[in-house]
């Protein structure tokens, strides 16, 4: 092998070592950052597919219905606590500490981000109210019925 082949092999080959090792680094880095979704029925059998349960202390999303009657609010700070219930029954407790949405109740879907805390408790960083498929703000509504309007008088 000459010099020059030589030296494009060792070039080559830097560059793909340092490659995968900058790759390899940003995936290690990014995994910590990693939130992933699960069901209350999920988090307490696991998942479907895998049987994979999330660990204590990881990060995720669990959305879910509020549970009706078991929202429980601290008179004095911003504390709140309630359960989540899905499809398959499984039920957990979302411990949330912050103003919560204004969409927030009793019945509607939610999606909270937080930390695992044991197998059917999760202390939440952010919770997001879900709005059904059919809600418009009232804005566009009035302007939708105004448009009825016309629409029936062009008609006649």
């Amino acid at each position: 092998m000459n010099p020059r082949r030589k030296k494009r092999l060792l070039i080559t080959s830097s560059l793909v070592v340092g490659l995968s090792l900058t790759l390899g680094l940003v995936l290690f880095a990014l995994q910590q950052n990693i939130d992933l979704f699960y069901t209350p029925t999920e988090i307490i059998k696991g998942k479907n597919e895998t049987g994979v349960k999330p660990e204590i202390g990881q990060r995720l999303r669990v959305g879910g219905m509020v549970v009706p009657g078991t929202v429980k609010r601290d008179p004095t700070s911003l504390k709140v606590s309630f359960d989540l219930i899905d499809n398959g029954g499984g039920i957990v407790t979302v411990f949330f500490n912050g103003i919560l949405p204004d969409l927030f109740r009793e019945g509607q879907g939610i999606v909270a981000q937080g930390e695992l805390i044991n197998a059917t408790q999760i202390n939440a960083f952010e919770v997001l109210a879900k709005h059904d498929e059919e809600y418009m703000p009232p804005e566009v509504a009035d302007a939708l019925k105004g448009m009825d309007h016309l629409k029936n008088n062009n008609n006649r």
